[in-house]
């Protein structure tokens, strides 16, 4: 019970704190973060938000976006400081030789957990990028998830010793990821899905740094951005972009 009031004083700070930030606006957090911080409770009390105007579209605290953003505005101010992993996993893979749009791929593999949810990131990163990249690609950065806790000696991948580190050494997956590994092992692509993990697992350099414009010319070959800008379209995954880019929007 002490836990659990500790973490409501703490969402109360925050709350507060976050306040004197915008003057009278309020914010709302989501029930899914208050899960990721451990807040839940089966109890039938629960309230309503009160009058205090909220927090409704652009944030002011973040920095200001473009009318109509595209790809890299996302990478320059929305994304978290991670995004190196990315860069330097794309690095890479451009200086192995590998094709412009698996380039791509790494450039994009981890972008969930850039930028919206760490829990099953393949599957929330391939559904946000397929209305906007080649079928190949968004497959490829789905089924990484999987192929990524099973060895592949063909093309010298070994299971990550950070995951043994992270997880334990006696860590199995989940059936689903057994079952994903599995399709994934026969399937025409299972090679591009393969060289995200490959080019993934040498990536991380705290002495290098790369930019997202030295990807613009790639991007701009293989992701097709919406002229009306990334979340302003019409797309299936258009309110995932929409959800990043005003993340504290009331609703």
């Amino acid at each position: 019970m002490a836990n659990l009031q500790g973490l409501s004083d703490k969402a109360d700070a925050l709350e507060y704190k976050q306040m004197q930030e915008l003057g009278d606006l309020v914010i709302h957090r989501s029930a899914i973060n208050k899960l990721a911080d451990g807040e839940w409770s089966d109890g039938t009390e629960f309230k309503m938000a009160g009058p205090a105007p909220a927090l409704m579209g652009e944030d002011h605290r973040l920095p200001e976006m473009p009318e109509k953003p595209s790809l890299i505005d996302f990478f320059n101010f929305r994304f978290a400081p991670s995004k190196q992993h990315l860069l330097q996993s794309a690095a890479l893979a451009r200086k192995n030789g590998l094709p412009e749009k698996m380039v791509l791929a790494c450039l994009l593999h981890d972008v969930s957990v850039i930028a919206l949810f760490r829990p099953d990131h393949g599957y929330w990163g391939a559904q946000m990028l397929e209305p906007y990249v080649d079928e190949e690609v968004s497959w490829a950065i789905r089924m990484h998830q999987a192929l990524r806790f099973f060895p592949d000696e063909s093309v010298g991948y070994e299971y990550p010793v950070a995951y043994a580190n992270w997880f334990g050494q006696d860590y199995k997956v989940e059936p689903y990821v057994q079952r994903d590994y599995e399709e994934a092992r026969n399937h025409k692509w299972y090679m591009s899905a393969r060289m995200i993990c490959v080019n993934d697992l040498y990536a991380f350099d705290p002495d290098t740094q790369v930019v997202i414009e030295d990807f613009e010319d790639i991007i701009g070959r293989h992701f097709k951005q919406p002229e009306e800008g990334l979340g302003n379209d019409n797309s299936p995954a258009a309110h995932m972009w929409r959800t990043i880019r005003r993340p504290a929007s009331a609703l």
